[in-house]
């Protein structure tokens, strides 16, 4: 096989990446995948908030029914909440308190009175 003479001055090129060029695509890959798995952490937390927020709303409304049609919220039943959502209710014949946890966030909780604005902490 004959080799084409190259002009004067001029190298053959190599043909593929070189080791900088792979590092640099590489580094560029992990930050954006660390930049989306703390966003997507992020959406899953307040998803679960949703939740939380969602049910105790729901189980508010439960409650202000069953007083309009008896007059108390003494024997208000809390339903089952969303996936992971574990809801509690306490009621007295003139008001009600209940509570919202997640599964997937132990140390949150979602409150909520008769009267007054629900609170998350």
């Amino acid at each position: 096989m004959v080799m084409p003479d190259l002009p004067k001055g001029r190298a053959r090129r190599r043909r593929g990446f070189t080791i900088i060029e792979l590092l640099v695509v590489v580094l560029i890959l992990g930050v954006l995948a660390a930049i989306s798995i703390t966003r997507y952490g992020g959406s899953k937390r307040r998803a679960y908030l949703a939740a939380m927020k969602s049910d105790l709303r729901n189980l508010g409304l439960i409650a202000e029914t069953r007083f309009a049609a008896e007059n108390s919220y003494a024997d208000v039943v809390p339903p089952s909440g969303s996936a992971g959502v574990i809801l509690t209710f306490e009621g007295t014949a003139t008001g009600w308190s209940a509570t919202a946890r997640h599964e997937a966030l132990p140390n949150f909780v979602c409150e909520a009175r008769s009267g007054a604005e629900m609170n998350c902490y």
